[in-house]
């Protein structure tokens, strides 16, 4: 036998102590995503109490901005560094988690009208983005979010695009500033312009659905014009979220075969190599959930399992972001993202007023 004894292993390379390591800084993530939604459920009482139509800022982007607001001023704490380290580990969970809450039988509940319509708003919005961000020369992950956000379902797409596409933070941050840009004014001023042009309760409900990113503020826009509006609007705008899967999927093979680098002998298992396999496991979760795998209550533990999940994540993301790189950019992004928003609501305007007055099937 023997009498060689091992040499210790390092402390990084033992799970429980790496763990030790990261509480700090998970416990740092946890604070600042949850003072992130408190602040947005502050925002909605006192709205509410003060009969007051405020824009519904969603927790994600709070997150990021106290996260810049720290990482910018006091900086992080060595000892903090690497539990905020684990905030692309919590952004992959919650993507899987997220695919329960996008059914793919919502689709067959729209209409073929409508569904035409999704299909069009989906290959506008993106053809829109891309060469916006063409012409403003923004870098091309930055473009891939601003179309991914546009086209689907805003914040949440973004969420799940950025890792699938290994985006930078900066990237991220900038691209849901630019997307939020349209939520705060399509509440005041969608239901203005769809009285203006006396649209029926279905004509706006599915201008709503089709022309307004996030989910909350396509519905809120819906409810101020009617009950029937409304339930279109989340009809429309469901049915976007239901392709979030198979649009990010595709980004993620493009910029798979992109990064791909000349000379590789095995071609496909490199790009199985730099897949994302967890969006598969988002598409697994929306398939099982669409074919009834789970039960309401199961269906809604999960959903909250990934809100959680997204706390910790993009309080990551703000405090891994650099303003100085922000800077760099200048106001390019945001140009573009809310042109790029004011022209695919023009767009859709136009293509629900022709279907309402032209063809009279709204």
């Amino acid at each position: 036998m023997s009498d060689t004894i091992s040499p210790p292993q390092p402390l990084a390379y033992q799970p429980s102590l790496r763990f030790l390591r990261a509480v700090p800084g998970i416990l740092l993530l946890a604070g600042i995503g949850y003072l992130g939604k408190l602040t947005e459920q502050a925002i909605a009482v006192y709205g509410k109490a003060n009969h007051i139509a405020l824009p519904n800022i969603e927790y994600v982007l709070w997150a990021i901005l106290f996260g810049l607001l720290v990482a910018n001023t006091v900086g992080i704490p060595a000892a903090f560094r690497p539990g905020v380290a684990t905030y692309e580990f919590w952004l992959k969970a919650g993507i899987v988690l997220l695919g329960v809450r996008f059914l793919l039988g919502d689709v067959l509940k729209l209409g073929g009208v409508s569904l035409i319509f999704v299909a069009i708003e989906l290959a506008i919005s993106i053809t829109v983005m891309t060469l916006l961000g063409k012409w403003l020369k923004l870098p091309p992950k930055l473009t891939s979010l601003l179309a991914i956000g546009s086209s689907i379902c805003g914040v949440s797409a973004i969420i799940a695009a950025k890792g699938a596409i290994e985006a930078d933070d900066e990237d991220a941050s900038y691209a849901i500033a630019a997307i939020l840009a349209l939520g705060a004014f399509s509440l005041f001023a969608f239901p203005a312009i769809g009285h203006a042009l006396g649209l029926s309760d279905h004509a706006f409900g599915l201008w709503a659905g089709l022309a307004v990113d996030n989910t909350a503020e396509a519905a809120a826009a819906g409810a101020l014009y009617s009950d029937t509006a409304a339930r279109f609007a989340v009809l429309a705008k469901t049915t976007r979220n239901a392709t979030i899967g198979f649009v990010v999927l595709g980004y993620a093979i493009y910029w798979a075969r992109q990064s791909r680098r000349a000379g590789v002998e095995n071609k496909a298992a490199f790009l199985w190599q730099k897949f994302p396999k967890f969006v598969l496991g988002f598409l697994l979760l929306s398939v099982l959930a669409t074919a009834g795998a789970f039960t309401r209550r199961q269906l809604g533990d999960i959903a909250n399992l990934s809100r959680w999940a997204f706390l910790l994540t993009f309080a990551g993301v703000g405090l891994q972001t650099n303003l100085q790189e922000l800077r760099k950019q200048g106001l390019r992004p945001l140009v573009a993202g809310a042109a790029g928003e004011f022209a695919i609501a023009a767009i859709t305007l136009g293509l629900v007023l022709g279907a309402s007055r032209g063809l009279g099937i709204l």
